[in-house]
């Protein structure tokens, strides 16, 4: 069993929307290499543990919830959110001090289900994204998708503006396509949580401005005429071949359920848009930018591949 995070470890990560973890189903996820299991324990409150169980390696997904704890398909062995083992079908004498699983931390927030990439540790610090996500006056709604890439490629396409009117130049480029052959500029900031970028057109600022939140979201705030709008993207490492990507979005208007399917549908064009793009990129995962050709209007993208070499590859 791999538990290593390779290349991905020790941070926060959004891994599943919320509505798709049920009560009484568990969810298999993987994340940077590790295959693991989601699910409900007391509270409702999520849990994840390697989707492997101790006594014969069958995995855990496959089970079901029985009271608060998750079940092993093969035996009915039963393992608390903590992975401690709580039952042993026809062992009543069995020491159940000395049975357990490894753990991972796990919260859900905005509308999102979050892990910690380390084993049976006690984070320092908690999931970290925009508080509009959790404000009670606004609409969360997203989907997944999978892309066949390493997921610094999905997220420094997330990151990059000038690819805009070329890629979505019938979407969220459109604005931008008569100005091609103008000046570009790219302003950014440092902030807690990662950096700020604005876009300037022959010196007018562009409308909108884009934040890249540690270690995988990117987040796009919209005005859309005294109403807003906050896409963010998770790009959520599978393997060194596979991203799955988050696409949520946060609203103040037209907040009844039923037009989250609009919104979503929006949200999958453009990223449909991208995806056969990001995914032709070779090699997979980012190189070092000295073995790519690289011009102005690629700060943003170098400024999160220098982070990632740095804080999480050099791990």
């Amino acid at each position: 069993m791999d538990t290593t995070f390779t290349d991905f470890a020790n941070v926060w990560t959004p891994v599943a929307l919320a509505s798709e973890l049920g009560s009484s189903k568990p969810l298999a996820i993987q994340v940077a290499g590790v295959r693991l299991v989601l699910f409900r324990g007391e509270g409702g409150r999520p849990a994840a543990l390697p989707d492997r169980c101790i006594h014969r390696g069958v995995a855990l997904s496959l089970g079901r919830v029985e009271g608060q704890c998750l079940e092993c398909p093969f035996h009915g062995w039963r393992y608390a959110a903590d992975g401690r083992v709580t039952t042993v079908p026809w062992n009543p004498d069995a020491k159940l001090s000395t049975l357990r699983t490894r753990s991972v931390p796990a919260r859900e927030q905005g509308g999102l289900i979050w892990i910690h990439t380390s084993f049976d540790a006690r984070p320092a610090d908690e999931p970290e994204m925009h508080d509009w996500f959790s404000d009670p006056g606004v609409r969360v709604a997203g989907v997944a998708v999978d892309w066949k890439v390493h997921w610094t490629r999905a997220m420094e396409n997330m990151l990059d503006s000038p690819h805009l009117p070329f890629v979505h130049g019938n979407t969220i480029g459109r604005g931008l396509r008569p100005l091609v052959g103008g000046r570009m500029d790219i302003d950014t900031e440092d902030q807690p949580w990662g950096f700020r970028s604005r876009m300037r057109v022959d010196g007018e600022p562009r409308p909108g401005m884009l934040d890249f939140r540690w270690p995988n979201q990117m987040n796009l705030h919209l005005d859309l005429r005294r109403r807003r709008l906050l896409l963010m993207t998770a790009c959520v490492p599978v393997d060194a071949e596979r991203t799955r990507l988050l696409l949520v979005g946060a609203r103040d208007f037209l907040r009844l359920p039923v037009f989250d399917r609009l919104f979503n549908r929006a949200n999958l064009r453009i990223a449909n848009q991208d995806k056969a793009v990001v995914e032709s990129s070779q090699p997979p995962r980012v190189p070092d930018a000295r073995e790519e050709k690289s011009v102005r209007t690629d700060a943003p993208v170098l400024r999160f591949r220098k982070l990632y070499f740095e804080r999480l590859a050099a791990r």
